[in-house]
């Protein structure tokens, strides 16, 4: 943690909806004038596509057929940690972009499934993550004592598989079977490697669908924020305040001490108003520093 080069990390799983919560962290940014340099969980991969349809193919043949890039050992971890270290004490690092998709290859001059360069950040208020890996623990490496201020994104499995399928399927082209495939394969690392990071967060964000989703695998679309709901955990709630969270977002209410439910739609609402503060926090924390 660093009160001079503050570091924001959002963990979450592959269709999760981390990419959803980044956009609203940008409007924050954008409204309040904060500086962010990002950096993407997927940069730090450590195989290309190619490279690692290699890589799962030998331990398929060696007798696991579960690795994935949820896995530890399929990520740098050790570099990230050292962008981390790095940003804390000089509020520098570097960082590259995975690519993705035909958009990206065409943006960055990168073929699909490869690294762009490394690239030196620019000059700014605070460091912004979101990817698999936020608040990684292992024997090597711990990322969550780095970061100031960790948020969870967490939907129920059943919506986060549907949300996962639809994406992989409409964005990147992939086959339903060929989605469902990834999901069983990596269920293995899921469970090892992304849920601990949850109890290392200090808010999580849990969407949960008020519909059915018994089946995730033949939903034919996602449910809906207004089919929704959202569960909020604080960590530590001591400091936020709940009966002004309740008044102004409404239909809201407290589920346990330290967790508030809202509407599935006020997703955004309730995210600028907890997060906006903490941020601001952040910033004037790193204003007396400097």
């Amino acid at each position: 943690m660093s009160a001079k080069h503050p570091i924001i990390s959002i963990t979450g799983s592959s269709g999760a909806g981390t990419t959803s919560v980044k956009r609203i962290f940008e409007q924050i940014f954008r409204r309040e004038n904060v500086e962010a340099a990002f950096i993407e969980g997927d940069a730090f991969h450590r195989y290309d596509r190619a490279a690692m349809k290699v890589k799962v193919a030998e331990d398929e043949k060696g007798g696991n057929p579960y690795f994935t890039h949820f896995n530890a050992e399929a990520n740098e971890l050790d570099a990230l940690q050292e962008v981390f270290e790095a940003y804390g004490l000089r509020g520098a690092g570097r960082t590259r972009t995975y690519v993705h998709d035909e958009a990206e290859a065409e943006l960055y001059g990168c073929d699909l499934g490869t690294f762009t360069p490394w690239r030196e950040f620019a000059p700014s208020d605070l460091l912004f993550y979101e990817g698999l890996h936020g608040c990684a623990v292992t024997d090597r490496v711990d990322l969550a004592k780095h970061a100031d201020l960790k948020i969870g994104v967490v939907p129920v499995i059943n919506l986060e598989w549907i949300q996962k399928i639809h994406r992989d399927r409409s964005t990147r082209g992939y086959s339903t079977e060929a989605v469902v495939d990834v999901i069983l394969r990596r269920m293995p690392d899921y469970v090892r490697h992304i849920v601990p990071q949850f109890s290392k967060t200090d808010i999580n964000f849990q969407r949960v669908p008020i519909v059915d989703t018994s089946n995730p695998f033949v939903a034919r679309w996602i449910p809906t924020p207004d089919e929704s709901m959202l569960i909020i955990r604080f960590a530590n709630p001591r400091g936020i305040d709940f009966p002004y969270l309740l008044s102004m977002i409404h239909n809201s209410f407290m589920s346990r001490a330290n967790s508030i439910v809202v509407p599935g739609n006020k997703l955004d609402l309730a995210m600028q108003l907890i997060l906006t503060p903490l941020i601001m926090q952040l910033i004037e924390r790193k204003r007396r520093a400097n």
